[in-house]
């Protein structure tokens, strides 16, 4: 079960990073000249939050 738990953990942690760093991508490109527009920045960034939050639900369930 340790296994699962790290995981878990493990997912949620690369999720967040993600988001960070699509914040800071988005950020630095400003809307100029950006590989993608600000409507697929977001919608990356809400999916990879919305995982990193599954993944910690899921520890509470997984741990129990």
């Amino acid at each position: 079960m340790s296994i699962v738990l790290t995981s878990l953990v493990v997912v949620a942690t690369l999720a967040t990073v993600a988001t960070l760093v699509l914040g800071i991508c988005s950020m630095v490109y400003n809307g100029e000249s950006s590989p993608f527009d600000d409507e697929h920045w977001m919608a990356y960034r809400v999916i990879l939050q919305a995982i990193a939050l599954a993944a910690l639900v899921a520890t509470f369930f997984v741990a129990k």
